[in-house]
């Protein structure tokens, strides 16, 4: 089950890692409950299997065994869940065909449901769609449009559709890698031709420089904050130019729930808002391992907007 390209780099460290899983299956007493098949990328495998998340799932029941990608996942396990964060057309076909012969083994997540995500228009379309309102807030995304092409014709594709400045630039394609999370803020219509499509274009929301980070593991919902990018005046677009580039804002390192906020801005959004939007995001992206990042319009309590929706996320 070799996979051309995915484990090159890795692949010493993954025969270790094969042989202790296999050592801990046969020495794991024969009352513990649930066995968990992982097949991550390397910087995902150091980030989530900490020795102290792997104690901790020691004590409550659970087996993390790392599959072996240079033997048939068939001949593996047995497993009762496998979870997965890999990119490819032949690692996707082979959960495929797993599924199908192994029913009863639970996959984190569907692989259709995962590719629906590496693209920023679909992935916002389903929060789009809902229309969600109720009496505990309102949820949509920000007004966006798709460039696929040629950065020459940008300013006038955003004039033809209306878009307000400023805007923010992300890749439309999120494949894991640094460059898919870079995030540009845009000051004026003719700096947009700077920028290498494909690429989607949201009007920027004031949010009080803060983000709240939704993550949703089956039923379990747990939010945090983050700073984000800065409230902008109604006249800085007038005396600002250009295209800055910003890191990655929504990071760990970014935490802002120790800081001293202004209440109004620091203000989770109602549980039960974020319950209604989990359980409809559930069903309709299919997916049960995610997270949505989410802003609140600044000045108000209850107008809310997703920006971006992640599969398997990091802190």
């Amino acid at each position: 089950m070799r996979l051309n390209g995915e484990i090159s780099d890795w692949e010493e460290e993954e025969e270790e890692e094969n042989r202790e899983s296999e050592n801990n299956m046969q020495a794991f007493p024969q009352q513990q409950k649930l066995v968990v098949g992982y097949a991550l990328t390397l910087k995902k495998k150091k980030s989530f299997l900490q020795p102290k998340f792997e104690r901790l799932a020691r004590n409550k029941g659970i087996l993390l065994v790392a599959i072996d990608l240079n033997r048939p996942l068939s001949d593996q396990g047995p497993f009762d869940i496998i979870l997965h964060k890999l990119l490819g057309k032949e690692w996707c076909e082979i959960i495929e065909d797993y599924k199908k012969e192994h029913p009863e083994v639970t996959v984190l997540d569907p692989p259709d449901a995962i590719r629906h995500l590496h693209n920023r228009q679909s992935m916002l379309q389903d929060v789009a769609d809902l229309n969600f309102s109720d009496c505990h807030g309102k949820v949509g995304v920000p007004r966006q449009m798709v460039i696929a092409n040629n950065p020459l014709s940008i300013p006038d594709e955003v004039t033809k559709a209306g878009l307000r400045m400023p805007l923010v630039a992300k890749p439309l394609v999120v494949d894991g890698s640094t460059k898919s999370h870079e995030l540009f803020l845009a000051y004026d219509q003719f700096s947009l031709s700077e920028l290498e499509p494909p690429l989607v274009l949201q009007e920027f929301v004031n949010h009080g420089g803060v983000l709240f980070k939704i993550y949703i593991v089956g039923d379990a919902i747990k939010v945090v904050r983050r700073f984000s990018l800065p409230n902008i005046s109604k006249c800085e677009p007038a005396k600002v130019a250009g295209v800055y580039r910003f890191p990655r804002v929504s990071s760990a390192a970014a935490s802002a729930d120790d800081a001293d906020l202004d209440p109004d801005v620091a203000e989770l959004p109602p549980r039960p808002l974020l319950e209604k939007l989990a359980r409809e995001l559930r069903c309709r992206l299919g997916l049960r391992l995610f997270n949505i990042d989410m802003i609140r319009e600044y000045g108000t309590r209850d107008v809310f907007y997703v920006i971006d929706i992640n599969y398997f996320p990091g802190r």
